[in-house]
């Protein structure tokens, strides 16, 4: 069974940061944080993307949750745990598969046609070992962009971005950290956090 963790936001108020965890809490934090006189400007981050969103944070706080977007279904969550059994009928099970259009070439075709449990099993099969080879590699490349996508919000003008995000898609943790020593102290360590997974001290 595929463990996934729960989406994650991260809301700064100016370069401070103000409030992270599940939507509704940080929406709660940034509208009572909107509230007081002078405030500085307020961004929401999505945690996974790095990429801000805009909330609706009008009326009580039971409003402003009640108009939260919901966050999409995880197809392997949906597989691991069916919303609920079916009488078996005759016929093949379901496996919770989607039929969908593949185009190969004939000699793709061929190959498959050589494996055992037929073409939709091999490539299911392709697909598992990808996952699992290339997995570490997808979250490096994914966590990279989301450190870029939130330090180009909040730190574009800073000095050094530039030779910061080189480092950055070099994996250079060294030098990104050295570059970014002497940005605000909660700006630099969400960018660090989001593209390695710790603070900068760690």
């Amino acid at each position: 069974m595929v463990q996934t963790s729960p989406p994650s936001f991260t809301a700064f108020l100016g370069p401070n940061w103000l409030a992270s965890g599940p939507l509704a809490e940080v929406a709660i934090a940034v509208m009572k944080a909107s509230r007081i006189a002078a405030a500085p400007p307020i961004i929401i981050f999505d945690d996974a993307s790095g990429r801000p969103i805009d909330l609706d944070l009008r009326g009580t706080e039971r409003e402003i949750v009640a108009r939260l977007p919901q966050p999409a279904p995880d197809p392997e969550t949906l597989v691991d745990h069916p919303a609920a059994p079916e009488p078996r009928g005759r016929g093949r099970p379901k496996l919770g598969v989607v039929a969908r259009e593949v185009t190969l070439l004939p000699r793709h075709w061929d190959w498959l046609a050589t494996q055992p449990g037929g073409a939709s099993v091999a490539l299911r099969k392709l697909v598992e070992e990808a996952r699992r080879t290339g997995g570490d590699r997808d979250r490096s490349r994914a966590a990279r962009d989301a450190a870029y996508h939130f330090m180009s919000a909040m730190a574009g003008n800073l000095p050094g971005f530039e030779e910061a995000s080189r480092a950055l898609f070099a994996d250079d943790r060294r030098r990104f950290a050295g570059l970014i020593a002497g940005w605000p102290d909660d700006v630099r360590d969400h960018a660090v956090k989001l593209a390695f997974g710790d603070r900068a001290g760690g």
